[in-house]
């Protein structure tokens, strides 16, 4: 939607161009993500098993507008294939096949996982979308069996009927082993963990699932009906011992909580609440993974944010039918993240990090008019880069205005940024400006030709702050 223009800076407008350049050669793009930001599972399944090895992978491909064409989400006539280069298998990597039969009552071919998924293969066709389930993948690629490595970038190819590729993409498939009871310092050994259960569990009869006593719907378990739901057993227990999210979550290595809400110095309590209320939350009724935080609940987005009625983010769509991760990420990695691989997908759509709003990426043209979330189509343009001493909005130019105003703007924090405009009542209008912009000086245009005359307020808000101007269109 936007077009940031770099100029100062030379290798951001190479790409910028050659993106650019490149996408007016292809009539079709694909976006990939995993659902949930961050895949874990275990590594050792010999005693006991939390989660097994399975993520998930989602496309949707669009076939790109012109002057007179709208864009179009497409799953006829192509196919989708999925790959991880460098990690082509598993088997070696983790004990999962020695032990899926106990644990999960099957016995799998090597390196194929619980819904049939491998680390290479097709995604179905499933609405306006592609996807595969349960893709069984290990942190450890094929040339490194010791360090984790997180934040693998997959490949996913768009083929037509002829197969001709028609468009690539590289998405994270996000995964870590960073989960044990046993690396945090909490637990001795997993037989300690065992052993302290009681109630007829024996060490000479693991290994065991957590899921075949405690429900959970991160699995589909239904439990025995006499343990608690696995993640109010988890949160209840540890909400006087563990004081860190990371001392089960993965991990103080991983840091899977990684972006655009990291960035804004958010913490997983604001919007989770504590172990405590999370526990005290499902004991009321809550269905974990069924009934989460949603973006207009946090208190921290307005209502033209709100997610699909009764509907999680991760399940949302909006703009066009694309889902909301499409354009913004996945849970915990919201865009733009601090790790690199995760940008590296919209770097390539639109030639910078962040939301996936530079409107030409789809249309081909820039739209007239406001588009998803009411963000108008409009150009930020850097002045210089140093030598700013606060954040600040300057009047804008001219003012009164007729039709189009410039606003100047100065930055001494690199954050998200946002400029809302608002009528005089306080009633939000639209955003000229919504995405992750670095320290320096900046200038906009935004468009009022179809606003009445009258006094605006206009608020640019960083990482939580609001610095306010009054215009005036006559």
């Amino acid at each position: 939607m936007k077009k940031i223009l770099l100029s100062t800076i030379a290798i951001l407008t190479l790409l910028f161009t050659t993106n650019i350049s490149s996408k007016q050669d292809n009539q079709y793009i694909v976006i990939a993500w995993n659902d949930l930001g961050m895949h874990c599972s275990n590594k050792d399944f010999s005693s006991i098993a939390v989660l097994p090895p399975y993520n998930n992978l989602y496309a949707q491909v669009i076939k790109v507008g012109n002057a007179t064409t709208m864009p179009s989400v497409i799953t006829t006539d192509i196919k989708v294939k999925y790959e991880i280069p460098g990690n082509t298998y598993s088997v070696g990597k983790t004990n999962f096949w020695t032990y899926s039969k106990k644990l999960f009552g099957v016995t799998l071919a090597d390196n194929i996982g619980l819904k049939g998924a491998g680390l290479s293969g097709y995604l179905n066709p499933t609405g306006n979308y592609f996807n595969i389930e349960g893709i069984p993948i290990t942190p450890y690629s094929d040339s490194d069996l010791v360090n984790e490595n997180p934040y693998q970038l997959g490949l996913v190819t768009v083929y037509d009927n002829n197969n001709n590729v028609l468009a690539t993409t590289q998405p994270v498939i996000p995964v870590s082993n960073e989960i044990t009871c046993v690396s945090s310092g909490c637990h001795t050994s997993e037989n300690d963990i065992i052993s302290k259960h009681g109630e007829g569990l024996s060490i000479a009869n693991k290994p065991y699932l957590c899921g075949n006593c405690h429900a959970t719907n991160a699995l589909g378990t239904k439990g025995n009906g006499e343990a608690p739901i696995f993640s109010r057993a988890i949160h209840s227990s540890h909400s006087t011992v563990a004081k860190d999210c990371y001392n089960c979550h993965p991990g103080p290595k991983t840091q899977c909580f990684r972006d655009a809400m990291y960035k804004a110095k958010k913490k997983c309590t604001d919007c989770h609440g504590t172990m405590a209320n999370i526990a005290t939350t499902i004991r009321n009724g809550r269905r974990p993974w069924l009934d989460e935080p949603t973006c207009e609940m946090s208190g921290c987005h307005a209502s033209q944010y709100a997610v699909n009625a009764k509907t999680l983010y991760r399940n949302s769509k909006g703009h066009g039918g694309l889902y909301c991760s499409a354009c913004h990420g996945s849970p915990h990695a919201i865009l733009p993240t601090v790790q690199a691989n995760d940008n590296v997908q919209n770097n390539k759509l639109q030639g910078y990090s962040g939301t996936l709003d530079k409107c030409e990426a789809c249309h081909g043209v820039v739209p007239e008019g406001p588009g998803p979330h009411s963000i108008a189509p409009s150009e930020v343009k850097v002045n210089k880069l140093d030598d700013i001493s606060k954040n600040e909005i300057l009047q804008n130019y001219p003012n009164p205005f007729t039709g189009n105003t410039q606003f100047n703007f100065n930055l001494i924090e690199s954050g998200f940024v946002k400029l809302e405009v608002l009528d005089i009542n306080g009633q939000y209008l639209f955003t000229g400006i919504s995405e992750y912009l670095p320290t320096g000086s900046f200038s906009t245009n935004l468009n009022f030709n179809s606003y009445n005359n009258g006094v605006y307020i206009c608020i640019l808000r960083v990482n939580g702050k609001s610095y306010t101007k009054l215009i005036s269109k006559n």
